[in-house]
C-alpha cells in the first residue's frame, strides 16, 4: 500500500462505517474490494491488518450498529473474508474477535439481514476466500459452517447456491491438498476430515427421499468431476465414484426420480476425467445403460459429448451417434413407406416409439428436432470426427424436414402426415436444418461425393430443388430465406466439383440460371431485409464462383447487374451498404476480369469508380461508407487499380476524402488502404520485395522515389494527422503506419542528432510538429501543408520526420487506457472521500 493510500484509507473506512452518510454504489464498493484482493495476494504478511487498525474498527463499528445496511454489511463479510485469506491474518482477527461474529453462530446466519440474498451470497464469497489454509477450515467444521453451507445449496437465489456448490468443490479439493489423506481403494481409504463431512452429506443427500436434496448432491457432484479435483485427483476420483455408483444407477431405472437431466452433465464430467480414459470397466457399461434409459431430449447432450471425447470406447461412439441420428432416421422412414431410400440406421439405442411419440407431439417436435440439428451441426465442426456419418442418408434427411417444413411434401405414412402437420411453417427448425445443410457442404463434402459421383446423380438436383422451392416461395420468412441463400452458396461451390459428365455439367448451367432468375425476383423485394440478404448471396456466389465459365456467362446474361447498381440507391443504408459490396465484388467479373473487352471494361471500371466515390464523400449514412472504404481497399490487394501512376491518384483521391469524414470506422479504413498501398509500393519500388533501405544507400533512387510517390499522394499529411485524432483507434492505426515507415527507411536506428535538426527551417517545423503531436486529441490548429514551416508534400521534410520524432513515445501514449489515471487506488479513495463530503474541494479527483 502507497504512502498516500495509507493517509486517505482512515477516513474511508470512518465514512463507510458511518450511518448517516449516504450508501456507496455496488461498483465502487467492489472496486475497493479489488484492491484489497490484489494487497493481500502480494502481502500475505499481517502488517496489512497491524498497520492500518482501521480496517478491524471498521468490522467492529459495523458490527455494532443495531441495523447496518445489507450493502455494508455484504461488504464487511467479503472484507473479513480477503484479509483472512492468510493464516497470520485469519489468527489476528481470531485475536479481536472478530471471525465468530462474522462467520460463526454469533453472525449474521440468525438475524433479519440474512434474508437478504446479498448478504448470504457475501457470506459464502468470504468463506471462499477464507479457505485457504487449514486453520480456517477447522473454524468453519467446528462452528457450524458446513451446515449453513450444505443448506444454502438449496438457496431460492440461484446465484448463492451456485456460489455454496462451488465453495465445496474448493473446500473438498483444497481438504486433499492440506490434510493427511490416502486413497488406496474404495474399501482402503481415510478422506481428510473436512472432506469426509461432504462425502457424507453427499451420500446422505443421495438416499434422501428429497428430489431437491438428491438433484442438489448431483449437481454438486457434478461440479466436483467437472473441476480440477476430477482433473487432477484420478485415485479419490475413482474412490467417490465407486461410493456413488449404485445410486446413479438405481435413479436411471427408477421412473419415480426426477434427476435425469442432471445426471447427463454428471456422467459426461465423469467420463471427462482422467481416472475413466480407459476403455473397459463398470463405468461406460453404466454411460451405454444411460444412453438407452434416458429420454432422446436428456441423452442429446451426453451423446454429443462422449463423441467429442478423443478417448472413449469405440461402442460406445457408436451407440451415441446412434441416439442422436434416431430422431433424423424417424423423420426419414415416416416420410415413405416402404421405405425408398437406406435409413440412417440398422438398429435403434432406445424404443423407436418414444422418438416417434415424441415427433407426433405439436409440443415437442419443433424442440427435440432443433436440438438434434443443433447436435448435428456441432459434429460437424469438428475437425476430427471418430465415427463415421451416414451422410447422403443424413442429407436426405435434412431435405425431408425442410420439405415437410413448407408442405412440399405429401407423406404416405400415418406418422409422416402427422410430423408434417406439426412442422408446417416452422421457422426454427427450417433455419436450424439449413445450418446443417450448410456446414455438411463445408466440413464433410468430400465424404459425401464420393457417394454421389457414384450413384446419386439425381440427389444433387433433388437439393437444389428444395433449395430453389424456398428461395422462390412467398411464405419463406426473411430469417429463413438469408438462412436458405447461405446453404445454397455453399452447395453452389461444389457443383463443378459434381459436373464429371456432359449431363451434369448441363445441370449445372440449369440451376445457375434458376438460381439467377430467383435472384432477380429477390432483389426487387419490398422488404429490406430480402433486398439485403439478396445482395450478401450474390457477394457470396462472386467470391466463390467469379473463375468459373459458366457462372460468369449467367451473370452477365442476367438483370442482376443493373438491380444491384439500381440497389445503390436503395432508401435503407444496410442495403446500400450491402449493394456497394456487391459491385465492388461484382467488378472482378465485370472490370477486372482478363476476358473482359478493353474498352467496355475501362468504361465499366470508370463508371464503377465514379459511382463508388460519390458515395464516398455523399452518403448521409456510414455503413455504405465503410463498405465503399473497405472495396476499394479490397482492389488494392488485388491489383485491380492499374499502374503505380493510376493507384497514387486514386489513392489520394479517395484519402483526401476519407479525412474529412465525421465516422471514425471509415477514416480507419482509410489508413488500411494506406497501409496497403505504402506495402505494395514498397515492394514495387525495392529492389528486393520487403528488404528496408539500407543505411548505405540513403541516397539511392528507390528510396527517393518511394518518398515522392508518397508525398505526391498526401499520405504524410493525412497520417500524422490522424496521430491526433479524436478517436484512438485511428491514432493507433496511423502510428503502426508511420512505426513500420520508419523501420523501411531507417532499419537500424533514428537520427543520431535530432536536436541539430532544429537549426535548420525544416528542423524548426519537425520540433513543432512534435510538440503538437505530444497534445494528442487535445491539439488544435493541427498544421495543414506548409503551415508552420511542415510541408508534408517534401520528401526531404517527411524523411526528417520520420527519423526525429519519437513515435514509439507516441504509441505508448496512445494505447494508455483512457481511465489509467482515474482507476488507481488512490483516485478511487479519494472519491469515496468526496462523495462523503469529508474531503477538502481541492482534494477532489475531478476527472
Amino acid at each position: 500500500m502507497t504512502r498516500e493510500c495509507a493517509v486517505l484509507l482512515p477516513g474511508v473506512c470512518a465514512a463507510l462505517a458511518d450511518p448517516r452518510q449516504p450508501g456507496l454504489d455496488d461498483t465502487c464498493l467492489e472496486k475497493l474490494l479489488d484492491w484489497f484482493r490484489s494487497l493481500t495476494w502480494f502481502d500475505p504478511t499481517v502488517e496489512l491488518v497491524q498497520d492500518n487498525p482501521c480496517l478491524t474498527e471498521l468490522i467492529t463499528s459495523v458490527l455494532a450498529l443495531p441495523d447496518p445496511s445489507p450493502s455494508i454489511l455484504s461488504f464487511i463479510l467479503q472484507l473479513a473474508g480477503i484479509l483472512a485469506s492468510s493464516e497470520s491474518r485469519f489468527q489476528h482477527l481470531q485475536q479481536e474477535k472478530l471471525l465468530g461474529r462474522l462467520f460463526g453462530q454469533e453472525g449474521p446466519r440468525g438475524g433479519a439481514a440474512w434474508e437478504d440474498a446479498s448478504v448470504r451470497s457475501a457470506w459464502v464469497k468470504g468463506v471462499h476466500s477464507m479457505v485457504h489454509h487449514q486453520p480456517a477450515l477447522h473454524f468453519l467444521c467446528s462452528t457450524g459452517g458446513m451446515d449453513v453451507i450444505f443448506a444454502l445449496q438449496g438457496d431460492p437465489s440461484l446465484f448463492v447456491a451456485s456460489a455454496a456448490s462451488q465453495l465445496l468443490v474448493h473446500m473438498l479439493t483444497f481438504s486433499l491438498e492440506s490434510e493427511p489423506s490416502k486413497a488406496l481403494s474404495a474399501k482402503d481409504c481415510e478422506w481428510p476430515a473436512c472432506a469426509q463431512m461432504i462425502v457424507k452429506h453427499i451420500e446422505e443427500s443421495l438416499q434422501s427421499s428429497s428430489s431437491s436434496h438428491i438433484e442438489q448432491s448431483l449437481k454438486l457432484l457434478s461440479s466436483l468431476f467437472g473441476s480440477c479435483f476430477g482433473n487432477c485427483y484420478a485415485a479419490w476420483t475413482e474412490v467417490l465414484w465407486l461410493d456413488v455408483a449404485k445410486q446413479i444407477e438405481s435413479f436411471l431405472l427408477e421412473e419415480t426420480v426426477q434427476a435425469q437431466p442432471v445426471l447427463a452433465n454428471l456422467l459426461l464430467n465423469v467420463a471427462r476425467s482422467p481416472a475413466f480414459c480407459g476403455t473397459e470397466g463398470s463405468f461406460w457399461a453404466l454411460v451405454t445403460s444411460a444412453l438407452e434409459h434416458l429420454t432422446p431430449v436428456q441423452a442429446g447432450p451426453l451423446a454429443v459429448g462422449l463423441l467429442k471425447l478423443c478417448k472413449c470406447p469405440q461402442d460406445v461412439r457408436i451407440q451415441a451417434l446412434t441416439v442422436l441420428l434416431q430422431p433424423m432416421d424417424c423423420i426419414l422412414r415416416a416420410a415413405s413407406q416402404p421405405l425408398e431410400y437406406a435409413g440412417l440406421l440398422d438398429e435403434s439405442v432406445s424404443d423407436p416409439v418414444t422418438v416417434e411419440s415424441l415427433l407426433s407431439s405439436k409440443t415437442s417436435c419443433a424442440g427435440l428436432l432443433c436440438q438434434t440439428l443443433a447436435h448435428l451441426e456441432k459434429l460437424l465442426s469438428l475437425k476430427h470426427l471418430r465415427v463415421d456419418l451416414p451422410c447422403v442418408s443424413l442429407l436426405r434427411s435434412l431435405m425431408t424436414i425442410l420439405q415437410f417444413c413448407n408442405g412440399f411434401l405429401s407423406p404416405a405414412s400415418p406418422l409422416g402426415s402427422t410430423i408434417s402437420r406439426n412442422l408446417i411453417n416452422c421457422f426454427r427448425v427450417q433455419k436450424s436444418a439449413l445450418d446443417v445443410l450448410a456446414a455438411l457442404s463445408e466440413k464433410k463434402g468430400k465424404l459425401i461425393f464420393v457417394f454421389l459421383s457414384k450413384n446419386c446423380d439425381t440427389l444433387i438436383g433433388s437439393l437444389f430443388d428444395v433449395l430453389l422451392a424456398y428461395l422462390h416461395s412467398p411464405n419463406t420468412s426473411p430469417p429463413v430465406l438469408k438462412k436458405t441463400f447461405q446453404a445454397t452458396s455453399k452447395w453452389l461451390v461444389h457443383l463443378k466439383e459434381l459436373s464429371c459428365s456432359n449431363t451434369q455439367g448441363q445441370q449445372t448451367e440449369k440451376i445457375l440460371e434458376d438460381v439467377f432468375l430467383v435472384l432477380q425476383k429477390r432483389l426487387c423485394s419490398p422488404c429490406w431485409e430480402v433486398r439485403d440478404s439478396s445482395l450478401e448471396f450474390l457477394t457470396a456466389m462472386v467470391k466463390c464462383l467469379r473463375d468459373q465459365k459458366e457462372f460468369r456467362q449467367c451473370l452477365l446474361s442476367s438483370e442482376v447487374l443493373r438491380l444491384t447498381e439500381n440497389l445503390l440507391e436503395d432508401p435503407e443504408s444496410y442495403v446500400r451498404a450491402s449493394a456497394v459490396t456487391a459491385v465492388g465484388h461484382v467488378a472482378f467479373v465485370t472490370c477486372f476480369a482478363p476476358e473482359s473487352p478493353a474498352t467496355g471494361n475501362q468504361c465499366n471500371k470508370e463508371n464503377t469508380v465514379a459511382k463508388l466515390q460519390e458515395i464516398l464523400s455523399a452518403d448521409s449514412e456510414g455503413f455504405p461508407r465503410r463498405a465503399v472504404i473497405s472495396i476499394f481497399t479490397t482492389w488494392l490487394r488485388e491489383g485491380c487499380t492499374g499502374q503505380l501512376e493510376d493507384t497514387e491518384q486514386f489513392v489520394s483521391s479517395v484519402i483526401q476524402t476519407v479525412e474529412r469524414d465525421l465516422d471514425w470506422e471509415v477514416r480507419l479504413g482509410g489508413l488500411e488502404l494506406v497501409e496497403v498501398f505504402c506495402s505494395q509500393t514498397i515492394c514495387q519500388l525495392s529492389q528486393c520485395p520487403y528488404a528496408p533501405v539500407s543505411s548505405a544507400a540513403t541516397g539511392s533512387s528507390p528510396r527517393n522515389e518511394l518518398l515522392q510517390v508518397f508525398c505526391r499522394a498526401k499520405l504524410f499529411g493525412f497520417l500524422f494527422r490522424s496521430l491526433c485524432d479524436c478517436d484512438k483507434p485511428v491514432g493507433q492505426r496511423a502510428c503502426d503506419v508511420l512505426i513500420g515507415l520508419r523501420g523501411h527507411f531507417y532499419p537500424t536506428s533514428t537520427l543520431e542528432n535530432p536536436r541539430e535538426i532544429e537549426d535548420s527551417p525544416a528542423g524548426r517545423g519537425i520540433a513543432w510538429l512534435q510538440r503538437t503531436l505530444r497534445q494528442g486529441s487535445l491539439a488544435q490548429n493541427f498544421p495543414t501543408d506548409g503551415g508552420d514551416g511542415v510541408d508534408f508534400q517534401d520528401p526531404e521534410s517527411m524523411m526528417l520526420a520520420l527519423g526525429a520524432i519519437d513515435l514509439l513515445e507516441l504509441h505508448d501514449e496512445l494505447n494508455k487506457s483512457s481511465d489509467h489515471m482515474e482507476e488507481s487506488p488512490q483516485s478511487l479513495l479519494q472519491d469515496i472521500l468526496a462523495s462523503s463530503g469529508t474531503m477538502e474541494d481541492n482534494e477532489v479527483d475531478c476527472y
